[in-house]
């Protein structure tokens, strides 16, 4: 065997063992004739103490000219073997930080398996890395401590589901990938067939038509951990293959599939990442039309307020023609409160005027009040102060708060403010990404209207 024991396992009842160890050089420091090697593997790390009468063996690399190296020769990312005894740390040099922080290694014999270049990047801390190198150097950035962690933390998330569906008498069944293309939200992406000449598959965006047909063949639960392939452009919550949680029911209603999944997330999240705080349980329940109104998004993010205000009303004969010109055509006049932005200098305001602009907003108006409790309004001077009252009292405008206004078709008002509604929380370090705030959004509409279509044109062709 390579190894007796894993980088990360090693504790104080392993003390006197004679152990052999085999992984990534993380960090090596020379303390004057004691040498210091923090060796790495997939299960954590491990303090390895060296001194100056170590020569270095080949391992299983056989001779390759480095038998008179030592171990000042020893670079970051290379690959060793360790035989030594374990032993305690001196009193007071414990690293208190690292599972294996009370005991280190006395090497007796390290062996190079293999040596390594210097890598383009650190390994050993989180840095900045342009995502071309990094994916160039896809099995570096794989070592990194977060990549690992990630890769681990899906494992065990998908094992988990696997484990408590089985309990609840689900069957886990496999579907076909390569299919006939069926009409979903995205393109598919294409497969050609070498024993059909001219004829493809196609890739399952998600295997709907096949779920139905087993829940029609009576098999009544099954999931699947389904791949999913989308012919789509990138965006922030969209990606061209993706994995994701396909199960279906039989002879159930609606509220035994929320309870079934509510249940599923909560102890998933309370077993597997227990340092997370669920914010709410049982879960909120939003109606499709009472998130957007409130969020701006059908996945409004509920871990901070700044929730969408509607002035449409107090916007009507207001005095300010552009409020009021929307509204008379059948818009909306919605906003929000930034709180602790009221001091925001026209440049910072217009910086956000210029986000919410590639989502359809023709402008951004405002009202900050200063700390003191000064005004600064791009309309105030055109609204009745009475009135001008009530809708920061509306939006609970108060002293050091920046009130912020979409005026516009309500598609544009609602993504344009729910974006801007996320910004400004980022801004505001309002998503604690340690806090989980599931939700359902209920009732979603079966078709929408294409306002790109007008009823004109529609009548044209009629």
């Amino acid at each position: 065997m390579f190894k007796t024991h894993t980088c990360g396992e090693l504790r104080l009842p392993h003390i006197g063992e004679a152990v052999k160890l085999a992984g990534w050089v993380h960090r090596i420091r020379d303390h004057g004739g004691v040498t210091f090697i923090d060796l790495r593997d997939r299960f954590g790390i491990v303090q390895i103490v060296s001194r100056p009468n170590i020569i270095l063996g080949a391992g299983v690399m056989g001779t390759f000219g480095q038998n008179s190296l030592t171990v000042s020769d020893i670079r970051t990312e290379w690959v060793l073997q360790i035989e030594g005894i374990v032993q305690r740390r001196p009193k007071g040099m414990e690293n208190f930080n690292l599972p294996t922080g009370e005991i280190e290694v006395e090497a007796k014999q390290i062996n190079v398996l293999n040596p390594a270049k210097t890598p383009p990047f650190s390994i050993n801390k989180e840095e900045d890395i342009d995502e071309q190198t990094r994916l160039r150097y896809r099995y570096l950035d794989l070592r990194h401590e977060r990549m690992r962690s990630n890769l681990e933390l899906r494992h065990r998330m998908v094992k988990f589901i696997r484990d408590y569906l089985d309990k609840k008498g689900f069957l886990e069944i496999e579907t076909p990938i390569l299919f006939k293309t069926t009409p979903e939200g995205a393109r598919d992406y294409l497969v050609p067939s070498r024993v059909h000449p001219g004829e493809f598959y196609a890739l399952p965006q998600s295997p709907q038509q096949l779920k139905q047909l087993l829940m029609v063949a009576g098999i009544e639960r099954y999931f699947q951990i389904a791949r999913c392939f989308r012919d789509e452009d990138q965006r922030g919550d969209r990606q061209p293959e993706f994995t994701q949680l396909d199960l279906e029911m039989s002879f159930v209603e609606r509220e035994d599939i929320l309870q079934l999944i509510e249940d599923l997330f909560t102890k998933l999240v309370a077993e597997i990442v227990p340092h997370k705080k669920l914010l709410y349980s049982p879960f909120p329940r939003l109606k499709y039309q009472e998130a957007l109104d409130r969020f701006g998004k059908d996945n409004p993010d509920l871990r901070f307020g700044m929730e969408l205000k509607d002035i449409t009303d107090l916007a009507r004969n207001c005095g300010f023609k552009v409020f009021e010109s929307i509204v008379e055509s059948g818009g909306h006049v919605r906003g929000i409160n930034a709180e602790g932005m009221g001091n925001y200098s026209r440049t910072q305001i217009d910086e956000l005027t210029e986000f919410v602009k590639p989502f359809g907003a023709k402008g951004l108006a405002y009202l900050a009040i200063t700390p003191e409790g000064e005004e600064r309004s791009s309309f105030s001077k055109y609204i009745s102060s009475e009135r001008l009252e009530v809708i920061k009292q509306r939006l609970d405008g108060k002293p050091g708060d920046l009130l912020l206004f979409v005026a516009d078709r309500p598609s544009v008002v609602y993504e344009s403010l729910g974006r801007l509604r996320v910004h400004l929380a980022d801004r505001l370090g309002l998503r604690d990404p340690n806090t989980l705030a599931f939700c359902w959004v209920l009732d979603f509409p079966f078709v929408q209207w294409n306002e790109a279509v007008s009823y004109t044109h529609l009548r044209a062709h009629e």
